[in-house]
């Protein structure tokens, strides 16, 4: 019978994600050694190619879209540990979109000036204007995790950041602003990897610095302090993703699903001229 047969056909690897699958829900504990850091679903490289450059494609038009309506914004935080392709996957993901309405901010430690003020200072200044894509390349989540792993703070000045952190980005929201936030999952041994790679290419091997070991030996401490600051602080309407990042062409696909899902959520329209088309179509007018 004809029904039998079209059962038998494979299930289209053109597909979207299910970005359930890396979003953490309001209240989930999380543990970061249970998640898979090189999971690629069942996604083969070339489809998942073939997805990212449609998606891409969407990305572009959608940030026109945004750009010209002037009403929203969007704004994606990217975390990560050191060498987990954080400039990469932006370097890929954001390919081809108009750099007039698209910025990438990454914070370094504060300033003298930046530290006399509250730490979310720095961080509000740099937030998108209507009409853009802002990308976080690290963020104020700093101040929740390395002030945990190093101490720099109680921890009782930690949970009332969480607070702040929230009650932040709620009022970005409620101002236009759409958040998601994404953290690029990697295992300690895949750092070491990448670590000796950066330092067998003269190209890269600025990115290193002898520090980088000594932060290594405080893993579970910062998968500690990532698990909290993302508990404490994926909502409803600032979700946290935790996407595996060893698979740098899967990684590169889900995190542009995450920003296409993002805009194709805002649904950006185009202004409606302020004056009659017939009128200035007119030969007499166009002369």
């Amino acid at each position: 019978m004809w029904y039998s047969y079209f059962f038998v056909f494979p299930m289209s690897k053109h597909r979207r994600v299910d970005l359930s699958d890396f979003r953490v829900k309001p209240g989930e504990n999380i543990h970061m050694n249970k998640i898979k850091t090189d999971d690629v679903g069942d996604w083969d490289e070339e489809s998942a190619m073939k997805r990212l450059e449609k998606n891409r494609k969407k990305i572009i038009e959608l940030q026109d879209t945004l750009y010209a309506e002037h009403k929203q914004s969007l704004l994606v935080v990217l975390q990560a540990m050191d060498a987990a392709g954080k400039d990469s996957t932006i370097k890929n993901v954001t390919q081809g979109i108009n750099p007039q309405g698209c910025s990438v901010v990454s914070f370094k430690q504060p300033s003298s000036n930046e530290f006399a003020h509250d730490f979310l200072w720095r961080i509000h200044k740099e937030v998108p204007a209507k009409g853009k894509i802002g990308i976080f390349n690290r963020s104020h989540y700093e101040d929740v995790i390395i002030t945990r792993v190093h101490e720099i703070i109680d921890r009782d000045l930690i949970k009332k950041r969480y607070d702040h952190i929230n009650d932040f980005e709620r009022m970005l929201t409620d101002h236009g602003v759409k958040i998601v936030k994404i953290m690029l999952h990697i295992s300690s041994e895949y750092q070491l990897k990448r670590i000796k790679h950066r330092l067998e290419k003269p190209e890269k091997a600025w990115k290193f610095q002898p520090s980088d070991m000594e932060e290594r030996k405080k893993w579970p401490e910062y998968m500690e302090a990532f698990e909290k600051a993302i508990e404490h602080t994926s909502t409803a309407d600032a979700p946290w993703y935790i996407v595996p990042g060893e698979n740098k062409w899967y990684r590169y696909l889900v995190v542009s699903e995450i920003i296409l899902q993002a805009l194709e959520d805002m649904a950006p329209e185009l202004p409606k001229p302020n004056f009659d088309i017939k009128i200035m179509m007119n030969p007499e007018f166009l002369k």
